[in-house]
Formats: C-alpha cells, sequence, structure tokens
C-alpha cells in the first residue's frame, strides 16, 4: 500500500495541503438558521376527586409538588377542568404581576396580600379582599 500511516496522519497532510492550520475555521460551520425558541406544551394529568373544591385542592397541591421536583413546572399555567370539558378550565394560582416583574405564586382568588415565591418572597398589594390584576 502507498499510504501505511495512521489515519490522523493522514488527515493533518491533507489538511497542511489545503492551506489550512491548526487555528483555522472549521470545514464545517454552524447552521445559518436561528435555532427555535422553547415551546410551552401542556401535560393533562386525570384523577378522581368527590367534588370540585376537592379537585381543586388536589390539582394545587399535583401542581406544587411537581414544581419542586422539576423547577421547569410553570405554576402560574396550572389549571383545572372537567375530564370531558377542557374549554371549561380554570386557572389554579393567582399569577398577579408584582411591581418588580415576579408573578404571585398564591391560589387564585385569594385574600390578602400577593406574594413572589420562595422564603421571604416580596408581598404587594392592599391586603384586604380576593386578589385584583
Amino acid at each position: 500500500m502507498r499510504d501505511n500511516t495512521s489515519p490522523h496522519w493522514r488527515q493533518r497532510r491533507a489538511v497542511g495541503a489545503l492551506g489550512r492550520g491548526r487555528d483555522a475555521r472549521p470545514l464545517i460551520g454552524p447552521p445559518r438558521r436561528p435555532t427555535r425558541p422553547h415551546r410551552f406544551f401542556t401535560v393533562h394529568l386525570g384523577f378522581t376527586a368527590p367534588s370540585v373544591v376537592e379537585a381543586r385542592e388536589l390539582a394545587v397541591a399535583y401542581a406544587e409538588a411537581l414544581n419542586l421536583l422539576r423547577p421547569e413546572v410553570a405554576l402560574g399555567a396550572a389549571a383545572l377542568s372537567p375530564a370531558d370539558a377542557w374549554q371549561r378550565a380554570e386557572r389554579l394560582f393567582c399569577g398577579a404581576l408584582g411591581p418588580d416583574g415576579e408573578r404571585c405564586v398564591d391560589v387564585a382568588d385569594h385574600p390578602g396580600f400577593h406574594h413572589a415565591p420562595g422564603p421571604g418572597g416580596l408581598g404587594w398589594g392592599d391586603g384586604d379582599g380576593p386578589a385584583r390584576d
């Protein structure tokens, strides 16, 4: 065989013959198209409950537990609906926008102040009656 050297040296000689050094641009460039932004998806979890009030409490507990395990789960997007009527979904969390751009993480229609996530989170609002946006 005419060229019985290792593939590494064959490649080095080929690159050298093309006039490319070690610090030159790679032969394959990045894609020209920008990458797509992440899209929002929804997962529907089915469960049974004796009443709508208890179903709401269970749904809030499930959403908070999932958010503890996986922080990328968006609490503000959690909703509850009957299994046969997804178009009648109701929000589970307040989501009111605060002065620093934070969103309230209390349950929907809660009385009192709005609270940002985390221990010692920012509180805002007038503190009386149901939540207002």
